[in-house]
């Protein structure tokens, strides 16, 4: 599963990080997070940050944040839907 983090660096970006981080280790997938801060990069996604982006698809972008549990849900509907293609 590949996430993406989008933002130019401020505390919310971080915190973003943080809380796709700690919702991949809770849920034990294997995961690579990757911090996108370029702006031509973003715009590609999405126009507000931060943004979460999961297996190539936008799951969430600008304030307010989601809490620990709404992003382990976005994560995991993504997991889900891959697991219904096996």
């Amino acid at each position: 599963m590949e996430i993406k983090v989008l933002g130019p660096g401020c505390a919310n970006c971080h915190k973003m990080e943080e809380l796709a981080k700690t919702a991949v280790k809770e849920l034990g997938i294997d995961a690579t997070i990757e911090k996108i801060s370029d702006i031509r990069e973003i715009m590609k996604y999405t126009m507000s940050t931060p943004g979460l982006v999961v297996n190539g698809k936008l799951k969430h972008s600008g304030k307010p944040l989601p809490g620990p549990e709404k992003v382990k849900e976005l994560i995991k509907s993504e997991v889900q839907s891959q697991c219904r293609n096996c």
